[in-house]
């Protein structure tokens, strides 16, 4: 099964009639959502006719494209970025509809305070080595996080995560939001919690939460802040 990556590869070298690469603003395991996602390429040669149109009309339903923006010198997608951020959306009940949308968690009775407290730990400190898997295949694991909050719907059957940050590491807000969920079945404090933040400390076992539920929804540049144009995470936040 092709990526992402080697999706828009193919199309933009199959319309542009040359080999194309693309670089990425960073990398998103199998499952977890975008909607909003940047990327950049270099061509030689100005086309003719309508990418944006074009490109559309033979990419795969799962995949779009919103904009096309021509850039002056040498852009970075990955390394110019200055602050991501990320939707996590939980549901507690079986529904089909949220299927592959919103990461199901069958939980009758999460401590949500707990999972406050220790969310509001978040951006009091900036290295983040005890969520990483591989924290040693990282040149470091400093990640200065700017915001962190969690919603939660009307009738308590909904869960909505967001943190944003200057960068994040592999599975980061994956393992994060696993760390939470312990936090609100009471198998973790929030003073463990905060041990492990302080102390730099991997946990023996790190279970990263489910795919599903997790939305790359926002990259911001010093030179380009967009607005996401899909309105589907808008869907689920409201979906109350």
């Amino acid at each position: 099964m092709l990526n992402v990556q080697e999706v828009l590869e193919t199309a933009l070298s199959r319309l542009l009639k040359v080999p194309v690469t693309i670089i990425g603003c960073g990398r998103t395991d199998a499952q977890v959502h975008a909607s909003q996602f940047f990327f950049h390429m270099d061509v030689e040669k100005e086309w003719k006719f309508d990418l944006f149109f074009r490109l559309n009309k033979i990419l795969p339903a799962d995949i779009a494209v919103f904009d096309i923006i021509p850039m002056q010198g040498l852009p970075h997608a990955r390394f110019d970025a200055i602050q991501r951020s990320y939707d996590y959306f939980i549901h507690t009940y079986k529904d089909p509809f949220l299927n592959g949308f919103s990461a199901y968690y069958p939980e009758k009775s999460l401590d949500i305070e707990e999972m406050q407290a220790a969310i509001a730990l978040l951006t009091r400190y900036d290295d983040y080595k005890a969520f990483c898997k591989s924290p040693d295949r990282n040149e470091h694991t400093i990640c200065k996080v700017s915001s962190a909050g969690l919603l939660v719907y009307e009738n308590g059957d909904k869960l909505h995560f967001q943190i944003s940050a200057n960068r994040f590491l592999g599975k980061m807000v994956r393992i994060i939001m696993g760390r939470l969920l312990d936090i609100g079945r009471g198998k973790l404090s929030v003073e463990q919690f905060e041990y492990y933040l302080a102390n730099k400390e991997t946990p023996p076992i790190i279970t990263p939460a489910y795919p599903q539920g997790l939305y790359l929804s926002k990259v911001t540049y010093p030179y380009l802040d967009l607005q996401p144009h899909t309105t589907f995470v808008k869907l689920l936040q409201n979906n109350r």
